[in-house]
This record gives C-alpha cells, sequence and structure tokens, in this order.
C-alpha cells in the first residue's frame, strides 16, 4: 500500500509539472474572459456546442473505446511504406495564383487575391503533448523554413493537432496577422504573440483581413489542451474573396450547422472539410466519410478537398479508408472531390484531376 501512495504521489507530481510547461497554454483571463462570457453557449467557464454534442455514442463509455484501441489489430492503421508527395517551392508560386497545398491531416497553405494563408500547421512531426503521435514516412517534409511571409495565419482550435507549440514559436516571425476562434488568443499571448495581431470571433462575428472578408462559424466538436475541456471555442471559416468563396471547415462532427453556413453564406467554390480519424464511438464530434460528402451539399460546395487524414493514427480505422471512402461516396453523390498528394498544388479556380495515389503505396 505504501508503494502504491508513493506512485500515485509522484505521477501526481508528474502531472503537475508537465502542466505547466508552456507548451500546454493558457486560459483566458481579463478582457478576454470577459468576452467569452458575455456569449451565449459559455457556462460555468467553458463553451458548449449549440447542438447536443456527446463526447461518445449511445452504448459507448471511455473503458469499451480503449479496450477497442488496445484490443483491434489492424496492421493497416499506418502505412507501411513512404507516403508519395510533392515538394512544392512555396516561394515560387506567383503570388496571383489562387491555390492550395495541403501539407497532411488538416494543415494547408492558400494563396488567395495575392495574400498568403496558412491553416493549422502541424510541421514537428508529433500530434500529442508527449509526443508519441509521430507522423508518416514523407508526411512530414514541409517545415517552417520552407514558409514564405504569412500574411494570415488560421487557427481553427486549440488541439494538439491543430495547434503545434513548436511550430506556433517558430512561424512567429512570418505571420503577420492571427485569426481564430475566442479564447484561443491567450494561447497566443503567451507565446509572445503581439496582441493588436491576433483576431478572436465568436460564431457568426466577422472580419475583413487584407481585402479578404471572414465569418466565424459554428462547428460541433470541443477543445482543450490538458485535463480541462473547452476553455476557448472550436470554428469553422468562411472566407470570401474577390472571385472565390472557401469553406474552411476545422474539426466538426455532422449536424444541422451545415446547412445553415449553406444557406446564409453559400454557395461556397470550396469546402475543405475534416475526414479521418473518425470512428462509430465518437461520430458526433468527427464525421463519418459518407457524412462529410453530405455536409458539402448542404453547404453548397461546388468542390470538396477532404483532410484529416494520411499523416497521424488517431482512429483505428486503415490509414487510406477515409479517402477510399469519401471519393466512393463522392463519386455516388455527383460530388466533385480533390485528392492531391501531400504537396500538390491544387488550383482553385481551375478543374484538375487527381489520381488516387493512395493506391500506390
Amino acid at each position: 500500500m505504501q508503494i502504491l501512495i508513493i506512485l500515485l504521489a509522484l505521477l501526481a507530481v508528474a502531472v503537475y509539472v508537465f502542466s505547466k510547461q508552456d507548451k500546454v497554454g493558457y486560459y483566458a483571463k481579463g478582457d478576454r474572459l470577459a468576452r467569452m462570457e458575455a456569449t451565449p453557449n459559455f457556462k460555468d467557464g467553458v463553451f458548449d456546442n449549440l447542438e447536443h454534442t456527446p463526447s461518445l455514442a449511445e452504448g459507448e463509455s471511455m473503458f469499451t473505446v480503449i479496450k477497442k484501441w488496445l484490443f483491434t489489430s489492424n496492421p493497416n492503421k499506418q502505412p507501411l511504406h513512404e507516403l508519395p508527395h510533392v515538394q512544392t517551392d512555396l516561394n515560387a508560386l506567383p503570388l496571383d495564383s489562387n491555390v492550395l497545398v495541403w501539407f497532411g491531416h488538416s494543415s494547408y497553405y492558400l494563396q488567395l487575391d495575392g495574400k498568403r494563408i496558412l491553416v493549422d500547421p502541424v510541421f514537428s512531426g508529433n500530434a500529442s503533448p508527449i509526443n508519441n503521435v509521430k507522423a508518416f514516412l514523407g508526411t512530414n517534409t514541409f517545415h517552417v523554413e520552407d514558409m514564405p511571409e504569412i500574411d494570415i495565419l488560421v487557427i481553427s482550435h486549440d488541439h494538439w493537432d491543430h495547434l503545434d507549440y513548436a511550430t506556433i514559436l517558430a512561424l512567429k516571425p512570418k505571420v503577420k496577422r492571427v485569426l481564430t476562434g475566442l479564447g484561443v488568443g491567450a494561447h497566443f499571448e503567451g507565446w509572445g504573440y503581439e496582441p493588436n495581431t491576433i483576431t478572436e470571433l465568436y460564431w457568426g462575428e466577422t472580419a475583413d483581413i487584407d481585402g479578404l472578408h471572414f465569418t466565424s462559424c459554428t462547428a460541433r466538436h470541443f477543445s482543450g489542451r490538458w485535463f480541462k475541456r473547452n476553455t476557448s471555442l472550436w470554428s469553422s471559416f468562411a472566407v470570401r474573396g474577390q472571385h472565390l468563396n472557401l469553406f474552411l471547415g476545422g474539426d466538426s462532427g455532422y449536424g444541422t450547422h451545415f446547412k445553415k453556413i449553406g444557406d446564409a453564406l453559400g454557395p461556397f467554390d470550396w469546402a475543405v472539410l475534416e475526414n479521418g480519424q473518425y470512428n462509430e464511438s465518437w461520430r458526433y464530434i468527427h464525421m463519418l466519410p459518407d457524412e462529410v460528402v453530405k455536409a458539402s451539399q448542404e453547404l453548397r460546395a461546388k468542390k470538396l478537398l477532404p483532410v484529416h487524414s494520411s499523416k497521424f493514427v488517431l482512429s483505428i480505422h486503415d490509414w487510406d479508408e477515409p479517402l477510399k471512402q469519401v471519393s466512393k461516396h463522392g463519386q455516388t453523390n455527383g460530388v466533385p472531390v480533390a485528392t492531391p498528394k501531400i504537396g500538390e498544388v491544387l488550383y482553385l479556380d481551375q478543374n484538375q484531376t487527381f489520381l488516387h495515389w493512395w493506391e500506390q503505396v
């Protein structure tokens, strides 16, 4: 019994010490917290979804989920070989070209109306607080030094696979403006970003930045970098340029919000939607592939780019299942689905055909 008490005490100390590390982040206070408290879905110190959103599906528990994770054998959860990729020189892209370059998972680079935008960059090769979720071979070939100056850094929410401490610190000299959800700016200020460079929006709020019109949109998800959840907002963003209207989805389970966004802000030329790391056990916070296609239809999107796959193991499905399934459902429902390789240039105002590259791995 005495040994057990000592071990528990040591564990408690380790947890406490880790929680004080800079990379864990910061909680909102002062004027930022007051602004959060004035919003309709911030109660008892945390945000809530507008639609009832259980963390786990009916009949599931954390015990059953952990059991499945530990005892479901799937050797295809990660690829056996290096994934094909294209090492595009971002600095050489003509600034007047409207393009998107995907870096795997939910990280991508945008050029729109001459502005350079970087979304949810994770270049450290890891997607967890304890460095145990490693990037697949061939998926971590882009780094901060490969980035040009960034006019607008967009962060959908503060999870480790979207807000990467090492990347954010290294990017600081290159980033002119940060756009994110309400409360997430506390992390950026704690990490040395100037407050006047950070724009935080609540759902439905708008901001005009460098000639682009951004609207913060609802998502059905959660936030948090340590034990306490939902202390900052999780968001998607609509961005309207001179000729293109884009939906940047972040993380979200399927819900009624997609049709509302499509009715209010659509049609969209492109919807970038999460498709991967899903499971029936947590289907309310991550979409299944058929729901991704349905969401793009309800957004009134002309084309769909699926992300949130092909870099990290965060579920128990085959690593290539998300791309296989979303492509199948897109074809069945007449929704054009773009599937570029990591680093391959997608021209937002052109029609392109992409190979099913995962079939060659």
